[in-house]
């Protein structure tokens, strides 16, 4: 997995908490503050905001639909542990 984010981001540091508090194992890649200095994040999604999740071929992009898709795809897993 793959996260592009920026530091100061609210959202973002949602991500990384519930990322980290499922103990996965991601990519942590920061991109610039300016968003259309922000190539990679458009070459993965198609747009310029943060955060985004790369895994494998699912792209997400929006924080609640990034916390869901690791809830129901990785949170079971958690909870097993």
């Amino acid at each position: 997995m793959t996260l592009y984010h920026v530091p100061w981001c609210p959202e973002c540091l949602l991500v990384v908490q519930r990322l980290d508090d499922l103990g996965l194992a991601y990519e942590s890649v920061i991109v610039p503050d300016a968003r259309p200095d922000r190539a990679q994040v458009f070459a993965v999604s198609g747009q310029y905001y943060v955060p985004v999740l790369k895994d494998g071929d699912k792209v997400l992009s929006e924080t609640r639909d990034i916390l869901s898709y690791l809830e129901t795809t990785h949170g079971s897993k958690a909870a097993r542990s």
